[in-house]
């Protein structure tokens, strides 16, 4: 048996200066998360250039992030080393992440993502992005387990955490189009088969708001 592999979405050029936010929007199954598995370089199915500067830091944080198995520690740290940071590094992320139960238990070995809740799992990922401060960061449907309450707790640390950030990601909810700059959006007509993409104003009564 044969799979037929078909685009998913129509050619198309486009850019993000250093410190954008983007918000990558559109209907499911359109495209949207292979987008940014692509430009992470994640996903090299395809063609066409991506081109990124060189000796960027960057962090991919997906709906179900991957936890390895050990200490909350390195999970936390994941994929740098934990010696890289103090104790009191990890303390003050996983306080603003609204993780501050985890703490006495750094120096635990477990299958973390056994034992904690999918919302905690987000949360640490979060953790892990203030921790790592990375140069550009995806989120790729990162607060789907959330409340709007912590989702918007989230994208506040971050951008207050790290405001010089390239960010670019993928959400459902309109209520995180204020923490973006710039909105790339899918469409997709019946009888089309391929979503197109283009840029797009982010949602008026929440622009006006940010």
């Amino acid at each position: 048996m044969f799979l037929t592999c078909r685009p998913l979405f129509a050619p198309v050029t486009a850019s993000i200066a250093p410190g954008e936010r983007v918000l990558v929007a559109g209907p499911s199954a359109c495209g949207k998360s292979t987008l940014l598995r692509a430009i992470a370089g994640i996903w090299p199915y395809g063609s066409g250039s991506i081109l990124l500067q060189e000796k960027r830091k960057l962090l991919f944080l997906p709906q179900r992030n991957y936890i390895p198995i050990g200490t909350l520690k390195g999970a936390l740290c994941y994929p740098d080393a934990p010696d890289h940071f103090s104790d009191a590094q990890m303390h003050e992320v996983l306080l603003q992440c609204r993780l501050k139960h985890l703490r006495p238990q750094l120096n635990q070995e477990a299958n973390w993502r056994h034992w904690l809740s999918p919302g905690e799992q987000q949360r640490l990922a979060f953790a892990r992005a203030l921790l790592i401060k990375p140069e550009i960061l995806f989120l790729d449907e990162a607060t789907s387990a959330l409340d709007d309450e912590n989702e918007q707790l989230m994208y506040r640390l971050l951008i207050d955490t790290l405001p010089q950030m390239t960010l670019v990601s993928v959400a459902h909810r309109n209520s995180v189009a204020r923490y973006h700059t710039r909105c790339w959006r899918f469409t997709r007509h019946e009888e089309d088969e391929q979503a197109q993409m283009q840029p797009s104003a982010l949602p008026q009564t929440l622009a006006e708001n940010a």
